[in-house]
Protein backbone atom coordinates (compact mmCIF):
# COMPACT_ATOMS: atom_id res chain seq x y z
CA UNK A 1 0.00 0.00 0.00
CA UNK A 2 3.25 2.37 0.24
CA UNK A 3 3.72 2.50 -3.52
CA UNK A 4 2.48 5.46 -4.84
CA UNK A 5 -0.29 4.64 -7.94
CA UNK A 6 0.59 5.63 -10.90
CA UNK A 7 -0.40 9.34 -11.70
CA UNK A 8 -4.27 9.03 -13.17
CA UNK A 9 -4.54 5.75 -13.26
CA UNK A 10 -7.98 4.50 -10.93
CA UNK A 11 -6.33 2.80 -7.94
CA UNK A 12 -8.16 -0.44 -7.25
CA UNK A 13 -7.14 -3.56 -4.59
CA UNK A 14 -8.33 -7.06 -3.61
CA UNK A 15 -8.45 -7.34 -0.16
CA UNK A 16 -8.44 -11.33 1.01
CA UNK A 17 -6.27 -14.48 2.37
CA UNK A 18 -4.79 -16.65 -0.36
CA UNK A 19 -5.96 -14.56 -3.51
CA UNK A 20 -2.63 -14.54 -5.88
CA UNK A 21 -4.17 -16.75 -8.62
CA UNK A 22 -7.33 -14.38 -8.73
CA UNK A 23 -7.83 -13.17 -12.42
CA UNK A 24 -10.42 -10.20 -11.00
CA UNK A 25 -6.91 -7.76 -11.38
CA UNK A 26 -6.57 -8.53 -14.56
CA UNK A 27 -10.14 -8.64 -15.84
CA UNK A 28 -10.48 -4.65 -14.51
CA UNK A 29 -6.65 -4.05 -15.75
CA UNK A 30 -7.73 -5.40 -19.63
CA UNK A 31 -11.03 -3.68 -19.37
CA UNK A 32 -9.39 -0.51 -18.37
CA UNK A 33 -7.02 -0.68 -21.30
CA UNK A 34 -9.99 -1.04 -23.55
CA UNK A 35 -11.55 1.81 -22.39
CA UNK A 36 -8.57 3.82 -22.73
CA UNK A 37 -8.55 3.98 -18.34
CA UNK A 38 -4.93 2.75 -16.96
CA UNK A 39 -5.76 0.92 -13.83
CA UNK A 40 -3.39 -0.30 -11.11
CA UNK A 41 -4.62 -2.89 -9.25
CA UNK A 42 -3.10 -4.41 -6.44
CA UNK A 43 -3.49 -7.60 -4.37
CA UNK A 44 -3.61 -7.05 -0.22
CA UNK A 45 -3.39 -10.78 0.53
CA UNK A 46 -2.98 -11.00 4.35
CA UNK A 47 -3.08 -14.95 4.84
CA UNK A 48 -0.65 -16.54 7.06
CA UNK A 49 0.11 -13.23 8.29
CA UNK A 50 0.82 -13.14 12.27
CA UNK A 51 1.12 -9.41 12.35
CA UNK A 52 -2.19 -8.59 10.48
CA UNK A 53 -3.87 -5.38 11.77
CA UNK A 54 -7.80 -4.43 12.73
CA UNK A 55 -9.57 -4.58 10.00
CA UNK A 56 -10.15 -0.69 10.54
CA UNK A 57 -6.89 0.09 10.43
CA UNK A 58 -6.13 -1.78 7.17
CA UNK A 59 -9.57 0.68 5.37
CA UNK A 60 -7.85 3.35 7.20
CA UNK A 61 -4.57 2.57 5.58
CA UNK A 62 -6.47 1.80 1.69
CA UNK A 63 -8.20 4.96 1.88
CA UNK A 64 -5.27 7.26 2.99
CA UNK A 65 -3.48 5.68 0.11
CA UNK A 66 -5.97 7.18 -2.35
CA UNK A 67 -7.41 3.48 -3.28
CA UNK A 68 -10.44 4.39 -5.54
CA UNK A 69 -11.76 1.50 -4.53
CA UNK A 70 -11.40 -2.24 -3.28
CA UNK A 71 -13.18 -6.15 -4.29
CA UNK A 72 -13.50 -7.86 -0.68
CA UNK A 73 -13.22 -11.38 -0.62
CA UNK A 74 -12.96 -14.62 2.19
CA UNK A 75 -12.77 -14.12 5.16
CA UNK A 76 -13.74 -10.25 4.80
CA UNK A 77 -17.05 -10.13 3.18
CA UNK A 78 -18.69 -9.64 6.81
CA UNK A 79 -16.76 -8.50 9.01
CA UNK A 80 -15.99 -5.46 7.08
CA UNK A 81 -19.80 -4.29 7.43
CA UNK A 82 -19.66 -1.93 10.87
CA UNK A 83 -16.23 -0.15 9.02
CA UNK A 84 -18.58 1.23 5.86
CA UNK A 85 -20.27 4.46 5.93
CA UNK A 86 -22.73 3.70 3.36
CA UNK A 87 -24.31 0.45 2.44
CA UNK A 88 -25.95 -0.40 -0.72
CA UNK A 89 -29.58 -2.02 -0.60
CA UNK A 90 -28.02 -5.28 -1.83
CA UNK A 91 -25.48 -5.48 1.03
CA UNK A 92 -28.14 -4.71 3.74
CA UNK A 93 -30.10 -7.24 2.12
CA UNK A 94 -27.62 -9.99 2.11
CA UNK A 95 -25.44 -8.55 4.78
CA UNK A 96 -22.48 -9.26 2.97
CA UNK A 97 -20.08 -7.25 0.76
CA UNK A 98 -17.71 -7.83 -1.88
CA UNK A 99 -17.20 -4.17 -3.44
CA UNK A 100 -16.25 -1.17 -1.47
CA UNK A 101 -16.06 2.21 -3.66
CA UNK A 102 -13.95 5.18 -1.52
CA UNK A 103 -16.29 8.74 -2.56
CA UNK A 104 -16.13 12.13 -0.98
CA UNK A 105 -14.42 10.37 2.18
CA UNK A 106 -16.96 7.84 2.40
CA UNK A 107 -17.04 4.29 2.28
CA UNK A 108 -19.79 2.88 -0.02
CA UNK A 109 -20.21 -1.34 0.41
CA UNK A 110 -21.97 -2.91 -2.42
CA UNK A 111 -22.43 -6.63 -3.11
CA UNK A 112 -21.99 -7.73 -6.73
CA UNK A 113 -21.37 -11.25 -5.63
CA UNK A 114 -25.32 -12.09 -5.72
CA UNK A 115 -26.35 -10.34 -9.05
CA UNK A 116 -23.00 -12.12 -10.56
CA UNK A 117 -24.15 -15.83 -9.37
CA UNK A 118 -27.54 -15.11 -10.01
CA UNK A 119 -26.28 -13.91 -14.00
CA UNK A 120 -24.40 -16.99 -14.05
CA UNK A 121 -27.31 -19.70 -13.17
CA UNK A 122 -29.82 -17.84 -14.97
CA UNK A 123 -27.20 -18.96 -18.28
CA UNK A 124 -26.19 -22.08 -17.21
CA UNK A 125 -28.92 -23.97 -15.23
CA UNK A 126 -31.85 -22.69 -17.37
CA UNK A 127 -34.39 -25.27 -17.56
CA UNK A 128 -33.31 -27.23 -14.11
CA UNK A 129 -35.38 -28.96 -11.23
CA UNK A 130 -35.27 -26.77 -8.47
CA UNK A 131 -38.45 -27.56 -5.80
CA UNK A 132 -35.50 -28.04 -3.23
CA UNK A 133 -31.81 -26.58 -3.15
CA UNK A 134 -29.03 -27.67 -0.97
CA UNK A 135 -26.60 -24.71 -0.44
CA UNK A 136 -23.61 -25.43 1.58
CA UNK A 137 -22.15 -22.21 3.52
CA UNK A 138 -23.69 -19.40 5.05
CA UNK A 139 -20.80 -16.92 5.04
CA UNK A 140 -20.25 -14.00 2.98
CA UNK A 141 -20.49 -15.76 -0.30
CA UNK A 142 -23.64 -17.96 0.76
CA UNK A 143 -26.21 -15.45 1.65
CA UNK A 144 -24.91 -13.59 -1.77
CA UNK A 145 -25.81 -16.94 -3.35
CA UNK A 146 -28.87 -17.65 -1.32
CA UNK A 147 -30.87 -14.51 -1.95
CA UNK A 148 -29.64 -14.96 -5.85
CA UNK A 149 -31.22 -18.57 -5.78
CA UNK A 150 -34.36 -17.36 -4.01
CA UNK A 151 -35.09 -14.74 -6.89
CA UNK A 152 -34.26 -17.30 -9.35
CA UNK A 153 -37.45 -19.31 -8.16
CA UNK A 154 -36.11 -21.91 -5.95
CA UNK A 155 -39.24 -23.91 -4.29
CA UNK A 156 -37.08 -24.21 -1.02
CA UNK A 157 -33.95 -23.78 -0.15
CA UNK A 158 -32.44 -26.00 2.41
CA UNK A 159 -28.91 -24.20 4.35
CA UNK A 160 -25.99 -26.40 5.48
CA UNK A 161 -22.90 -25.07 7.30
CA UNK A 162 -20.58 -25.73 10.09
CA UNK A 163 -21.93 -22.99 11.97
CA UNK A 164 -25.39 -23.82 12.30
CA UNK A 165 -26.39 -20.23 14.12
CA UNK A 166 -25.28 -18.85 11.05
CA UNK A 167 -27.28 -21.07 8.89
CA UNK A 168 -30.17 -20.54 10.36
CA UNK A 169 -29.58 -16.42 10.49
CA UNK A 170 -29.71 -17.17 6.88
CA UNK A 171 -32.78 -18.79 6.64
CA UNK A 172 -34.25 -16.34 8.87
CA UNK A 173 -33.62 -13.29 6.23
CA UNK A 174 -35.01 -15.03 3.88
CA UNK A 175 -37.78 -16.11 5.03
CA UNK A 176 -38.79 -12.69 6.27
CA UNK A 177 -37.66 -11.09 2.66
CA UNK A 178 -39.49 -13.45 0.08
CA UNK A 179 -41.93 -15.76 2.47
CA UNK A 180 -42.23 -18.15 4.92
CA UNK A 181 -40.77 -21.58 4.39
CA UNK A 182 -38.44 -20.43 1.48
CA UNK A 183 -35.25 -21.72 3.41
CA UNK A 184 -34.33 -24.04 6.38
CA UNK A 185 -31.32 -24.62 8.40
CA UNK A 186 -30.25 -28.36 8.05
CA UNK A 187 -27.89 -30.09 10.01
CA UNK A 188 -28.04 -33.51 8.20
CA UNK A 189 -25.77 -33.19 5.11
CA UNK A 190 -26.55 -36.83 3.14
CA UNK A 191 -30.53 -36.28 3.69
CA UNK A 192 -30.62 -32.91 2.91
CA UNK A 193 -28.64 -33.86 -0.48
CA UNK A 194 -31.21 -37.07 -0.56
CA UNK A 195 -34.01 -34.52 -0.96
CA UNK A 196 -32.58 -32.20 -3.25
CA UNK A 197 -32.47 -31.86 -6.83
CA UNK A 198 -29.72 -29.26 -7.00
CA UNK A 199 -26.58 -28.68 -4.89
CA UNK A 200 -24.52 -25.84 -4.56
CA UNK A 201 -21.31 -25.15 -3.23
CA UNK A 202 -20.50 -21.29 -1.42
CA UNK A 203 -17.81 -22.67 0.74
CA UNK A 204 -13.97 -22.00 0.23
CA UNK A 205 -13.54 -25.51 0.20
CA UNK A 206 -12.49 -26.69 -3.06
CA UNK A 207 -9.99 -23.82 -3.59
CA UNK A 208 -5.80 -24.41 -4.34
CA UNK A 209 -5.21 -23.85 -0.18
CA UNK A 210 -8.84 -25.58 0.74
CA UNK A 211 -8.96 -28.71 -1.03
CA UNK A 212 -11.38 -31.66 -0.60
CA UNK A 213 -15.07 -32.00 -1.18
CA UNK A 214 -17.93 -29.88 1.16
CA UNK A 215 -19.78 -33.14 1.07
CA UNK A 216 -19.09 -36.95 0.82
CA UNK A 217 -19.22 -38.07 -3.09
CA UNK A 218 -21.47 -40.46 -2.02
CA UNK A 219 -23.87 -37.77 -1.61
CA UNK A 220 -23.70 -36.84 -5.31
CA UNK A 221 -26.30 -38.36 -7.43
CA UNK A 222 -26.47 -38.82 -11.03
CA UNK A 223 -30.42 -36.66 -10.92
CA UNK A 224 -28.68 -33.66 -9.04
CA UNK A 225 -27.08 -30.66 -11.28
CA UNK A 226 -24.28 -29.18 -9.12
CA UNK A 227 -22.75 -25.50 -8.96
CA UNK A 228 -19.80 -24.07 -7.19
CA UNK A 229 -18.59 -20.71 -6.35
CA UNK A 230 -14.85 -21.57 -6.09
CA UNK A 231 -12.96 -20.72 -9.25
CA UNK A 232 -9.32 -21.36 -8.84
CA UNK A 233 -9.27 -24.61 -9.90
CA UNK A 234 -11.78 -23.99 -12.25
CA UNK A 235 -12.56 -27.89 -11.85
CA UNK A 236 -12.87 -28.60 -8.52
CA UNK A 237 -13.06 -31.87 -6.58
CA UNK A 238 -16.37 -30.96 -6.24
CA UNK A 239 -17.66 -30.50 -9.81
CA UNK A 240 -15.05 -33.42 -10.89
CA UNK A 241 -17.42 -35.94 -8.87
CA UNK A 242 -20.11 -34.63 -10.06
CA UNK A 243 -19.26 -34.87 -13.97
CA UNK A 244 -18.37 -38.14 -13.35
CA UNK A 245 -21.85 -38.98 -11.73
CA UNK A 246 -23.25 -37.37 -15.04
CA UNK A 247 -24.39 -34.52 -13.21
CA UNK A 248 -24.89 -31.39 -15.23
CA UNK A 249 -22.33 -29.14 -13.69
CA UNK A 250 -21.82 -25.03 -13.42
CA UNK A 251 -18.22 -23.73 -12.24
CA UNK A 252 -17.70 -20.73 -10.30
CA UNK A 253 -16.08 -18.71 -13.37
CA UNK A 254 -20.12 -17.06 -14.50
CA UNK A 255 -19.97 -15.66 -10.83
CA UNK A 256 -16.28 -14.50 -11.05
CA UNK A 257 -17.00 -12.74 -14.40
CA UNK A 258 -20.31 -11.10 -13.45
CA UNK A 259 -19.13 -9.95 -10.19
CA UNK A 260 -16.65 -8.11 -11.86
CA UNK A 261 -18.69 -6.53 -14.70
CA UNK A 262 -20.59 -5.31 -12.23
CA UNK A 263 -18.04 -3.86 -10.18
CA UNK A 264 -16.04 -2.42 -12.66
CA UNK A 265 -19.16 -0.07 -13.14
CA UNK A 266 -19.39 0.76 -9.69
CA UNK A 267 -15.83 1.49 -9.59
CA UNK A 268 -15.50 3.42 -13.07
CA UNK A 269 -18.81 4.26 -14.03
CA UNK A 270 -18.53 3.02 -17.30
CA UNK A 271 -20.86 0.33 -19.41
CA UNK A 272 -18.38 -2.51 -19.10
CA UNK A 273 -18.01 -5.05 -21.85
CA UNK A 274 -18.65 -8.88 -20.42
CA UNK A 275 -17.23 -10.69 -23.99
CA UNK A 276 -13.98 -8.82 -23.65
CA UNK A 277 -14.08 -9.36 -19.84
CA UNK A 278 -14.89 -13.03 -20.36
CA UNK A 279 -11.67 -13.62 -23.25
CA UNK A 280 -8.91 -12.16 -20.46
CA UNK A 281 -11.06 -14.37 -17.77
CA UNK A 282 -10.26 -17.38 -20.48
CA UNK A 283 -6.91 -16.33 -21.28
CA UNK A 284 -5.59 -17.24 -17.79
CA UNK A 285 -2.67 -17.38 -16.85
CA UNK A 286 -1.50 -16.38 -20.86
CA UNK A 287 -3.01 -13.07 -20.84
CA UNK A 288 -1.17 -11.66 -18.07
CA UNK A 289 1.81 -9.57 -19.05
CA UNK A 290 2.95 -8.48 -15.19
CA UNK A 291 4.00 -11.42 -13.28
CA UNK A 292 0.91 -11.93 -11.94
CA UNK A 293 -0.30 -8.97 -10.04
Amino acid sequence: MEKKATEGAVLLGLLGHGISSSRTPRMHINEGQAQGIDIDYRLLDFAGRTDEPPLNEVLDKIQAAGFNGINVTFPYKQSVLPHLDVLSESVRAIGATNTIVFRDGERHGHNTDSWGFGESFRRGMANTIRDKVLLIGAGGAGSAVANALVMENIGQLLICDTNIDAAERLAHALNHSFGADRACAVTDLPDAAHHANGIVNSTPIGMEKLPGLPLPTECIQAHHWVADVVYFPLETELLAAARAKGCRVLSGAGMALFQAVRAFELFTNLPANPTRMQATFDHWPSGLNDGGR
